[in-house]
């Protein structure tokens, strides 16, 4: 054994390298190529000629390089790190919009770390400042409460902030919204134009900006067509399934039943369909959100792109890391209206 300690055998050029970890030094030096090349290639500037990148790419792939971004990160004053409030991990609506932003926020090689506030303003409140206190580099968030006040000490201390699905509550800050009004105003216009007059609607907690927004759109569509809209065709409040039911039940009964309904979100949509399912009678359907199987179901819905939404944002935000400075800006996407069957029935 102590002979052969004194001599090892001898370690060839393309062996990976063990023990100390491989700099930019050993990279250059294997690839041939001065160091400020290799940090061009790295960190994906410009400059190198597409021959000198794959010997660089290459010297990096057989040494098991790795760059050191804790030292760019402390150059930088940053963490390399955002969070993401959303308002329900369950909901499927925020499915595609946290990986959007994480894809984004990949690409600028930071990390994701995201919560949910369970549609409870306090808890927002103490997820958000959680994260500061974590030093994130900026935050994205959807709002549960109207009051956002306590985040202005921290955004004045450069935490960058986009509010997504709905604007933030006493504050100026930017905002990717999807248009919910005028999103609704098409659906229920396209229930109108099969022939619906007596159309209900079905939404979220009227405090909720984007339900608000949705019932107005609603509103509008009936007012375009001259029809007077009875109170018992409208019912806001929690997406508790029971809740949903008694009032997709109620609005179908009675000598003067509605005819269509309109339903605020994926989630009112998932059980007004299983009520619907359950009745003789036909009624007309569109939905806001797409939900799963909604096409094999034949649901037409207004559809929103989630994944757009949160790619907007988080772009927004990064450009805020690298220092846009200009006044808060609010963003708003279309919706898409999708006719599937549902909402082309005709009255019965």
């Amino acid at each position: 054994m102590a002979e052969a300690a004194r001599h090892p055998e001898p370690r060839h050029d393309n062996e990976p390298r063990y023990g100390n970890r491989p700099t930019m030094k050993d990279v250059a030096a294997r690839a041939g190529v001065g160091l400020k090349t290799v940090s061009r290639v790295v960190n994906s500037e410009s400059g190198v000629t597409p021959d000198t990148e794959r010997r660089v790419r290459t010297a990096i792939e057989a040494l098991g390089f790795r760059r050191n971004d804790s030292a760019r990160v402390l150059r930088k004053g940053r963490t390399a790190s955002i969070g993401l409030v959303l308002e329900d991990l369950a909901d499927p609506f925020y499915g595609p919009l946290s990986r959007a932003v994480e894809e984004v926020a990949r690409a600028h090689g930071a990390l994701l770390i995201n919560g949910s506030s369970a549609e409870d303003p306090e808890r927002e409140r103490e997820l958000v400042l959680a994260l500061c206190a974590r030093r994130v580099d900026g935050l994205i968030v959807i709002p549960a409460g109207n009051d956002h006040r306590y985040l202005e000490p921290e955004m004045k201390a450069g935490v960058a902030t986009v509010f997504v699905d709905r604007p933030a509550g006493r504050i100026d800050a930017d905002t990717v919204l999807s248009d919910s009004f005028g999103g609704a105003r098409e659906g229920v216009a396209h229930l109108i134009a099969h022939g619906h007059r007596r159309i209900g609607f079905i939404g979220d907690q009227a405090r909720i900006h984007t339900a608000g927004e949705r019932l107005r759109g609603y509103h509008a569509a009936m007012a375009d067509a001259g029809t007077a809209v009875d109170d018992s065709w409208v019912s806001l409040g929690s997406t508790e399934p029971g809740r949903v039911r008694a009032a997709v039940e109620r609005m179908l009964s009675g000598p003067e039943p509605v005819t269509a309904l309109f339903t605020g979100n994926n989630r009112v949509t998932v059980t007004a369909v299983r009520v619907l399912a359950e009745r003789e009678r036909p009624t007309a359907l569109v939905g806001f959100d797409d939900i799963e199987l909604a096409d094999l179901l034949s649901i037409t819905v207004v559809s929103q792109d989630a994944a757009a939404v949160g790619r907007t944002a988080a772009e927004h935000l990064f450009r805020r890391l690298d220092g846009a400075d200009h006044s808060p800006a609010r963003v708003e996407l279309p919706t898409r209206l999708v006719p599937r069957g549902s909402g082309e029935l005709p009255p019965a």
